[in-house]
Formats: C-alpha cells, sequence, structure tokens
C-alpha cells in the first residue's frame, strides 16, 4: 500500500512537449489604490498560476499599470506633478500592495514603456496594410468651460439603451450595452458638472464590423465561457467599427502622422494600448527578467500549440477581451487568448461596496487589521469558473476561518506537530501501512487529490476548498479515533503504535501543505518549515517517506475575534452626524428590540448529511429564501414542519453546523422534554415579529448568539412574551400585525 503515494507520483507527471503558458489579469489603472473589489481577480489568478507551476507547467503571470488616458493628465494636473510622477508612485503602491497579499508575478510592467509603443504602433501598422483602419469626421462630446474633448469616463449620462442613469460614455455598467458618449441622454462633465456640447473632429477607426465572421469563429471555443458567449453573440449583429484615437491634451502614445493627416495630433485610446501591456510585459520578463527567449514565443509561435494564452477579467470588461482585443491580434498575426476567465463583481454583505458604509474597503487597510491570507482563504472558497459576483459577508468570513481554516486545517497541523515534538523528540518513523483505516485513508486522499487537480485546472476554486477540508477532516478524525495519547500510557508497542499513528498524520499534513500552497503560499511554507521540509511540488504529494525530523511546532493561524467589526467601523467616515447617530444607538441598545424575527414558511425539509439530529429546512421569507439547520429530527417528521409558518430570528450572523450553512434560526419552546415550533399561521410570509410599546431599530444589524440570548421569553396561554417587560398583570407577547404568536405547550416553557 505504500506504492500508493507513487502512484499518485506518476499520473502527476506532466508532458515535456514545448508548451509555455502565459496568464495575464486585467490592468489596473494607475489612479488610484488597489481594494479588495480588485483584489478578487489577483488572487484568482494567482492561485492559478501557483498551481501550475506546482504540477511542473511552464507558466508565467504577466501584468501592467494601465498608465494612459485623461484620468491621468488631469489628476497630475491637479497634483502639480508630471504624469510620469504620478503613474510611478502608483506603479510603487500597487506592487506593494500585491506582494503584501502574497501575490506573485513573473512580471509586473507598466503600459507607459517602450515595449508597449512598440507593439501599439506594430498591430495599429499591420491593420492598416490590411485596409482595416480609416478616418473620418465625427461629432464628439466637448466641454467649453474645460476647452477639452470629453473621453467616455469623463461625461455621464442616461443610458441609451437601458435608461439606467449616471452611466459612463462607453459602456453601461447595468446593462452592458456598449454605446457612444453622444448617444448618452443628458450628458454632463464630470470636471466641471457643465453640460458639454457636441463638436466635430477627425478621428481614426478600425473596421471591427468586417470582423464578424472571424470573431464568431473566435467565439465557438469550446474553452470560453458559455454564458459570456451568449452574451457577446447578441452584440455581433450590430458591430459598429471602433474609434480608436483621441483629441490632446492626453497622455499617452502619439498615433504616427496624425497631425498630418487629420489636421491635429491623436493619441491612441487608452483600450489599444493597454491590453498590449500583456505583450510587452512579457517582453519585459523575457529580456529583463529571465534573460531569455522572446515575447513571441507565447504571441507569436510558430506552431500555435507551443504557447497558450490565459486572460482573467472582470465582467465590466467583457467587450473589449472578447471582441476589440481578439480582432487587433488576429488581423496583426498575434496569437488570440486560448482561454478568458470571467469573474463577477465583489458585493458586502449582498449589497455593492460603499464609502458610506465602510465597505468600499482598499487593500491597505484591511491589512492594518487582518492576514492577508484569510482572504485568499475566503475568497477561494466563493470562487467558481462562472461569472457570479462573489460575496464577502463579514459573519461568514469570520465563521469560515475560525471553523474551517483555523478549526479544522490549523488545528490538525499543531495538535499533529507538536506532539512529535513532545512525545517522540520530533521524529517520524514509518506506519502501519496493514491497518486497513490507513489503506483507506491513503485511497481516499490519493482519489481526492486527482479530482481537487482538476478543479484547481478548471478555476473551481469552491470545490478544491470543500475536498481540502474534507481532506483537513480526515486527518482530524483520524488522529482524534486513534487516540494517541491514550496508548502513551501503555506498553512498548502501544507506544510505538502512537509513533506511527503520528508518522502517518506527518503524511497527511505533509501533503494538505502541498495541496493548498496556490491559495495560502505562506501558511504552507510556515507548515512545511515546521516540517523541516522545503522546494516540494505535485509529485511530492505521496507516503513513503521513512525517517525524517521535524521542527518546533507553533500556531499557524489565529482566531478573529472584533478585527472585521473594527476594520469596517473605522473604515466608515466619522462626521459629526454619524458620530451621534451611533452614539446614540449604543445607549438605546436597551429601549430597543434588536432581534429581526420574521414569519417564514417552511418550504422542504432534508436530513442533515452529516448528523443524525438534525434537519436541513428550506424557507421562504417573502422576499428571499435561506436554509437553516434545526435539532428538531426528534420532534418532528419532515411531513409535519413542511408548509408551517414559523417565526425566524434573521439577522444572526450565518454559521456551519457539521459543514452546512445555517442562515438564521428558527425559535421553539421547549419544557422538560416536549419541544414545539412558534407558529404564525394567520400572518403573512415576511411578516414583522415585535413586542407592543418596545422601538425596533431603523435597520437591523448583525448579532451574535450571545446578543439573542439577552433576550428572555417564555410561553404563558400558548402564546410568547418577552421576559422582564411585563407590567403589573399585563404581560406583552410577540405579535404581528395580523395576530399573537402561538406555542402549542404548557406555560413556562422557555424559547430558543
Amino acid at each position: 500500500m505504500a506504492n500508493e503515494g507513487k502512484k499518485l507520483t506518476k499520473t502527476s507527471k506532466t508532458s515535456t512537449k514545448p508548451h509555455r503558458i502565459v496568464v495575464t489579469s486585467a490592468l489596473p489603472y494607475a489612479n488610484g489604490s488597489i481594494h479588495l473589489g480588485h483584489l478578487v481577480e489577483y488572487i484568482q489568478t494567482d492561485i492559478f498560476v501557483r498551481f501550475l507551476k506546482l504540477t511542473g507547467k511552464n507558466a508565467i503571470y504577466c501584468c501592467a499599470d494601465d498608465t494612459h488616458g485623461t484620468p491621468i493628465d488631469i489628476k497630475a494636473k491637479q497634483l502639480d506633478i508630471k504624469p510620469e510622477k504620478l503613474i510611478e508612485k502608483f506603479w510603487k503602491e500597487h506592487t506593494k500592495d500585491f506582494k503584501d497579499f502574497h501575490i506573485e508575478f513573473d512580471s509586473y510592467y507598466s503600459t507607459n514603456s517602450k515595449e508597449n509603443k512598440e507593439y501599439a504602433e506594430f498591430i495599429y501598422n499591420e491593420l492598416r496594410k490590411k485596409d482595416l483602419i480609416y478616418t473620418k469626421a465625427m461629432q464628439l462630446v466637448y466641454c467649453e468651460h474645460c476647452k477639452r474633448f470629453l473621453p467616455d469616463r469623463f461625461v455621464k449620462g442616461t443610458c441609451p439603451e437601458c435608461k439606467a442613469k449616471d452611466q459612463y460614455g462607453d459602456v453601461c455598467e447595468k446593462c452592458g450595452n456598449a454605446h457612444k458618449t453622444t448617444d448618452l441622454i443628458n450628458p454632463k462633465c464630470t470636471i466641471c458638472d457643465g453640460k458639454p456640447i457636441e463638436k466635430e473632429s477627425t478621428h481614426y477607426f478600425f473596421k471591427l464590423s468586417k470582423c464578424k465572421a472571424q470573431l464568431i469563429k473566435f467565439l465557438q471555443k469550446k474553452t470560453l465561457q458559455k454564458e459570456v458567449v451568449n452574451f457577446c453573440l447578441n452584440w455581433i449583429e450590430k458591430l459598429e467599427d471602433w474609434c480608436i484615437s483621441r483629441d490632446a491634451p492626453y497622455f499617452g502614445f502619439e498615433i504616427p502622422n496624425s497631425e498630418k493627416e487629420t489636421g491635429s495630433p491623436k493619441f491612441f485610446y487608452v483600450w489599444l494600448d493597454a491590453p498590449v501591456g500583456y505583450i510587452s510585459s512579457t517582453a519585459n520578463y523575457c529580456k529583463n527578467i529571465a534573460k531569455k527567449g522572446s515575447e513571441k514565443d507565447y504571441w507569436m509561435p510558430k506552431n500555435k500549440e507551443e504557447s497558450e494564452i490565459i486572460h482573467v477579467i472582470g465582467k465590466d470588461i467583457v467587450y473589449f477581451h472578447y471582441l476589440f482585443w481578439p480582432a487587433m491580434l488576429e488581423n496583426a498575426g498575434i496569437k488570440q487568448p486560448d482561454k478568458i476567465i470571467t469573474h463577477g463583481f465583489l458585493t458586502v454583505g449582498k449589497e455593492k461596496m460603499s464609502k458610506s458604509r465602510g465597505t468600499f474597503i482598499e487593500a491597505r487597510h484591511y491589512l492594518k487589521y487582518l492576514n492577508p491570507q484569510y482572504l485568499r482563504f475566503y475568497y477561494a472558497a466563493n470562487l467558481t469558473s462562472k461569472m457570479e459576483d462573489i460575496d464577502l459577508d463579514i459573519a461568514d468570513f469570520k465563521t469560515r476561518v475560525n471553523t474551517e481554516l483555523i478549526g479544522n486545517l490549523g488545528n490538525f497541523g499543531y495538535r499533529t506537530i507538536s506532539f512529535l515534538n513532545k512525545n517522540f523528540d520530533n521524529k517520524i518513523g514509518e506506519f502501519d501501512v496493514e491497518d486497513k483505516k490507513v489503506q483507506k485513508i491513503i485511497n481516499e486522499f490519493t482519489e481526492t487529490a486527482v479530482k481537487i487537480r482538476k478543479n484547481y485546472h478548471d478555476f473551481e476554486f469552491r470545490e478544491v476548498i470543500k475536498d481540502i477540508l474534507h481532506l483537513g477532516s480526515l486527518g482530524n478524525k483520524y488522529f482524534q479515533d486513534s487516540a494517541p495519547w491514550a496508548l502513551l500510557k501503555g506498553t512498548k508497542e502501544e507506544k510505538e503504535q502512537a509513533h506511527k499513528i503520528l508518522s502517518f498524520c506527518f503524511h497527511l499534513l505533509k501533503n494538505l501543505g502541498i495541496i493548498i500552497s496556490p491559495i495560502m503560499p505562506k501558511f504552507a511554507e510556515k507548515l512545511h518549515k515546521q516540517l523541516n521540509l522545503k522546494d516540494l511540488s505535485w509529485d511530492d504529494i505521496h507516503f513513503d517517506m521513512k525517517t525524517h525530523k521535524i521542527n518546533k511546532g507553533e500556531i499557524l493561524v489565529k482566531k478573529i475575534e472584533d478585527e472585521v467589526k473594527k476594520m469596517i467601523q473605522e473604515n466608515a467616515p466619522q462626521d459629526a452626524e454619524s458620530k451621534n447617530k451611533k452614539e446614540k444607538s449604543e445607549n438605546n441598545t436597551d429601549s430597543e428590540f434588536i432581534l429581526d424575527l420574521r414569519v417564514a414558511k417552511i418550504e422542504s425539509v432534508e436530513d442533515h448529511p452529516d448528523a443524525d439530529r438534525l434537519y436541513v429546512v428550506k424557507i421562504h421569507l417573502g422576499k428571499e429564501k435561506r436554509q437553516l439547520v434545526a435539532g428538531l429530527k426528534k420532534y418532528y417528521s419532515k411531513e409535519d414542519l413542511t408548509g408551517k409558518k414559523v417565526v425566524v430570528v434573521t439577522n444572526l450572523e450565518p454559521v456551519r453546523l457539521k459543514g452546512v450553512k445555517s442562515e438564521g434560526m428558527m425559535l421553539a419552546a421547549e419544557k422538560k422534554k416536549d419541544v414545539v415550533v412558534l407558529e404564525a399561521d394567520e400572518s403573512k410570509i415576511g411578516d414583522q415579529v415585535y413586542v407592543e410599546g418596545i422601538s425596533l431599530p431603523k435597520k437591523f444589524s448583525t448579532i451574535t448568539f450571545d446578543d439573542f440570548l439577552k433576550y428572555k421569553m417564555k410561553v404563558k396561554y400558548r402564546k410568547v412574551f418577552l421576559v422582564g417587560n411585563e407590567e403589573a398583570d399585563k404581560v406583552k407577547f410577540l405579535k404581528t400585525k395580523h395576530e399573537e404568536i402561538k406555542a402549542n405547550i404548557n406555560d413556562n416553557a422557555k424559547v430558543c
């Protein structure tokens, strides 16, 4: 059975055929700081590239700052510095932020480079040779106050397609429709807030409309996401030629001979030279970092199969990467991307990031409070290959870090290493390969590792995390069930058996460290250092080490307490009004009923997969549906619960009970051995439950289970009342606007 590790090693070895992979993320703009929304993409890409390298692939991660355009020019003027100084400042800031979040680029460059200029001009000239570039006079938006033509991002108005207000002049963020600045309804200048006029200027155009057949062929690639392709196919029929130039003043590359051809100098539109940064960053890697090969080996190979180009982008720039960019590349004789992974936006608490709520969090602010590895872990646990939004749920974030990362993986690591330190002089030996329990775990571990490898490759990181946690649970269960601490008190043979148990745990831990290293490189590095190992690859996932001496163990990750709450509180604007509101709410907790109780209808009830006494219950709250875990199996059949209208605490922080997420708590009354749920048959789904005479907050905040326990509720006359709020003989019952809440149980039953 020891050969199981060798079997895994052999199947994981890679082909020796020449195959170079360049992976890119979208280029961050060089006039602002990196925030948590940006980091979704860079962490996602970094995990993927680290995995490729771990499995022996010849892969590089190339990116750059996007440095051109009117916003750079305007911001530099406001700061009274040259644009070059501004982009240098942000390049340093960005690279430090990325490094501190353990994002490891092979080349992080700038679009304001010699290579970028050369390739932008090369592509432009190749398109001209194919008669795909022409000039024409056009009406543009011009601000008479600012004395400049307004590019896309400096004019806002109503989207001509979906009528969404406050949209920029290039793409509507709501419907995704691309439009011209002159198409906007009620446009305004975002610099001075004035109403612009239309003015004529001659510009360069790329005949994108002539590329329909090429683009349809490109979109037929099986490696592209179907939902994104379907989105793009809707645009193909109304494809228009693309303006690739901008008027002065503009920070960027001047188009050769433009003043002679159009009467005034024109500059390459930022969306022409920005993606060229992928190529110039590859050139920087080959020339200045690796000092071997050429960017042409990746972007213009003799055989297209010799290289692979993978872009990772957000859904807001789909139009450019699926239509403009592939058309430019194809007609310039440059290889098109083989795969484009498109992710959604980051929301916080299912809402758009907000400065007023403190949820628009910059990378540097996060690092003041929390370990960057926690964010990498949480993002990975929510990322798939689909174009889905990622939600940063603060309560869920804390729970997952504390229970899954620390309680599962961190716990297994520390207990194994410290046990070896304390009882076996830091040494591991051979384990019992004939033990059926060990054989079963090795087989399961090996099969799961193969599945994890595929999911890493397919960008299914959520599944990777699930399987890693499963492997961690296998290790913890084996350790616990084997009880090596008890064997230490026994005979010599029993002590030897305890050593075999810990030696096997060492192998599980070593392999887990390798598997999780793309997601948490510093965690894996720290773990392997304690195990006295280094430079491990995927091929080192096996169970074949015989004897080894480890180093002293220490806690791998620390539990989160109130850091998340502080991070958001201190990020919100602290003006006088908000401070007064905060103080008022803090001083009035006793006079407010802070439990957000709602009437919910039970839609379905299923057995919990890993707990005999628990149900997994799906509920409808009117405007949303949720999932609860309830310990009611002993008291109700599934059929008895289904269809009931019950009372649920909806603002309780989510928890995971035996691995299943519970988004709230169903209230029940208990007396002796009887338990009944609280019911509200005559109420509507979603109705608020309140106590007469006690005010409710304007907006409910998330509460902990300890907050819930501050409220004592009991049953009287088969109805529920709040203890401590009785006036003489009058009891204040819980009610909705339609009825009082019922509990079919004897008086003095406690509600929990």
